[in-house]
């Protein structure tokens, strides 16, 4: 009976910690402009937070490099 009722509660919890939000790349974000400014948002709502996990760390690159890309286009480049 103990190990029944050790076993309903491991796989109760094992439910409450899931995988979590997906990673993003630089360039899935690049190419998908609205959830960049979401993932941005969230990121800047919440910097102490979020700051450092990687979809936020991402998405700064992201939107550098989107940036980077406006200027060499508005400069003639």
């Amino acid at each position: 009976m103990k190990h029944l009722l050790l076993g309903i509660v491991t796989l109760t919890l094992s439910g409450c910690f899931g995988q979590g939000d997906k990673i993003h790349t630089v360039d899935e974000l690049v190419a998908d402009e609205v959830l960049l400014a979401k993932i941005i948002s969230e990121c800047r709502n919440n910097p102490g937070a979020l700051r450092q996990t990687p979809n936020c760390q991402n998405a700064e690159a992201a939107d550098w490099k989107l940036r980077l890309e406006r200027m060499k286009t508005s400069l003639g480049g």
